[in-house]
């Protein structure tokens, strides 16, 4: 079969890779988005439904691939699903704005598993992680997923299709046909579930794990996919205006991984430009109380602008709502994960407030996505005061980024529950440091609690 003409280039480029083609800033964001992400997972397994769904599909101890932060044990495709799970459940994992979504989980629980499984390297796991993410990005980019899309499940069946395939040591064309089997094997998934607090929305990229483990062993066993599923699936079904130039345009000397970003507030990215601005009002005016408000403003892209129901019904819904967001931060003085449980869902403050937060689309800045996500947010205050901020860029992302120690505090924090803090500095030691490592297996051993 002759491959199309994006497809043929990067499986080349992705088969010779070697992890010192990868420069130093590439190798440190890789391991600060591993590292955010194990924290992600560690935390989400914190949640009740995924315990439950844990004592369900797992063993508490003895051989297998670690569930993450947990005494659990389970078959490779389970951990990865669990693990996939669990890293979406409380919507504090990276993302990469111009791939529109969240690489990093979609790719790093396939590939642990299976660099555990073959007694990988660290350099092997990173360099696989970053060729993942990848393509994974790299196909959200040239992609325009059609209206009502949720990018979960998605692309990222086809990350961790490739990184796990690249860690088995696949040729070219094997890492073509993989990739082609695995962007038949993508969900159709629905933003409308999470806005409505559908936590179903949360299995969606455990599942892309479990189907990129499966997409490698159906390559590695003879199937065949189409010539260039990519393009018909994100270009014709799920999505529309495929560009495949995007997929090799500066291949190998623009990694996507380092343009990616980091969350600090607990909820959809698309709600950040506003707590953004909310919390410049609040450096430079002090404390805006609740009662003092006469309503709030916001003005945004128009993803984030369907993100307006001023009464979510659970903790996800929460999560995706920009007025229960903004009322909670100013209410709470933080948009962190509790501000997102059952006690704050059930503050009158909050909700009162809510109801007198209006969401609109800007579509000068609809027009400026996806290298900028604004927003403008104006605060009426009953003495008459109008107080207006805007932003362009989220804090976090690659040219506003986070300090590394903030980082590395977030990870901290989220690993509280999961693994007591000498575990869960020896971890982070181990994930900065994973490059020295000879074998991942006893990185890997860190990962229970």
């Amino acid at each position: 079969m002759t491959f199309p003409t994006w497809l043929a280039p990067w499986c080349a480029f992705a088969a010779a890779a070697t992890y010192d083609s990868l420069a130093a800033p590439v190798v440190a964001r890789a391991k600060l988005a591993m590292l955010d992400t194990l924290g992600a997972i560690a935390a989400g397994h914190q949640e009740p439904e995924v315990q439950a769904l844990v004592r369900r599909l797992a063993t508490p101890t003895g051989a297998g691939a670690p569930v993450i932060g947990t005494r659990a044990h389970a078959d490779p495709a389970t951990a990865a699903l669990l693990n996939g799970i669990a890293g979406t459940s409380l919507e504090l994992d990276e993302g990469n704005r111009f791939a529109r979504g969240h690489p990093a989980i979609h790719v790093l629980p396939a590939a642990l598993v299976a660099g555990q499984r073959l007694a990988s390297s660290g350099r092997e796991l990173l360099l696989a992680f970053a060729l993942g993410y990848e393509i994974a990005a790299r196909i959200g980019a040239a992609a325009n997923l059609r209206p009502g899309f949720h990018p979960h499940g998605t692309w990222g069946v086809v990350g961790a299709a490739l990184a796990v395939a690249r860690l088995h040591g696949a040729d070219a064309a094997r890492l073509a046909e993989t990739i082609n089997i695995a962007s038949s094997l993508s969900l159709a998934t629905s933003m409308r579930t999470a806005i409505e607090g559908g936590t179903v929305r949360n299995a969606y990229a455990g599942v892309a794990n479990q189907l990129g483990l499966l997409a490698w062993d159906l390559a590695a066993s003879g199937f065949t996919g189409e010539r260039d599923g990519v393009a018909t699936v994100f270009g014709q079904i799920a999505g529309r205006d495929f560009k495949p130039e995007a997929m090799t345009e500066a291949l190998g000397s623009r990694w996507e991984v380092a343009r990616n970003y980091f969350k600090r507030h607990a909820c959809c990215r698309y709600n950040h430009g506003m707590l953004d601005a909310l919390e410049i009002l609040v450096a430079e005016n002090g404390t805006i109380a609740a009662d003092d408000v006469a309503e709030v403003t916001v003005e945004t892209y128009a993803a984030a602008a369907e993100l307006a129901d001023p009464r979510p019904r659970n903790a996800l819904a929460a999560k995706f709502s920009l007025p229960f967001a903004a009322a909670a931060f100013l209410v709470r003085g933080a948009a962190d994960m509790p501000a997102f449980r059952a006690e704050a869902r059930g503050d009158a403050a909050i909700l009162d407030l809510a109801a007198r937060v209006h969401v609109r689309e800007e579509p000068g800045f609809t027009a400026r996505l996806p290298a900028a996500r604004p927003a403008r947010v104006a605060v009426a205050l009953r003495d008459g005061r109008r107080l207006v901020a805007e932003t362009m860029t989220n804090r976090g992302d690659a040219d506003s980024p986070y300090p590394v120690a903030e980082i590395e505090a977030k990870f901290l924090t989220l690993a509280a529950d999961g693994w007591s803090e000498p575990r869960a500095r020896s971890l982070m030691a181990s994930v900065l440091g994973l490059e020295d490592a000879p074998d991942i297996r006893a990185f890997c051993a860190l990962l229970t609690s």
